[in-house]
């Protein structure tokens, strides 16, 4: 269980990067908008605070309604990261300029089909 929360700590920190909203993290606080199931949801908040010492506000969505919400707020984000879900919502808010682009310095890791679908 505790290498568990640490890789779900690290795969939290890892996608702040690469999933970051066009929001601005605090320091004191982290706004993650979470689209995989609570009982994960809930783990990476409890470790990312734990890793961090960061608080963490998680509000659990599907893909499709965190992408409805990042889209409302898209004058006024509110959103510091969106974790998990399908690709489809999270390639269509890149497109519309609703998320940060990033690339990962393990980007040539990835296999080309991942590779190609920035």
């Amino acid at each position: 269980m505790k290498n568990l929360i640490k890789i779900a700590s690290i795969v939290l920190l890892f996608s702040i990067t690469l999933f970051g909203l066009t929001n601005k993290a605090s320091a004191a606080k982290l706004t993650l908008y979470c689209s995989v199931e609570i009982d994960v949801c809930e783990m990476l908040e409890q470790a990312y605070e734990k890793e961090t010492g960061t608080k963490v506000a998680m509000t659990r969505a599907s893909s499709g309604e965190t992408f409805a919400k990042i889209k409302a707020e898209a004058s006024n984000p509110k959103g510091d990261v969106w974790f998990g879900g399908t690709g489809d919502p999270h390639l269509t808010a890149a497109q519309e300029n609703l998320t940060e682009k990033y690339k990962s310095k393990h980007f040539d890791d990835l296999l080309p089909a991942a590779q190609n679908q920035i």
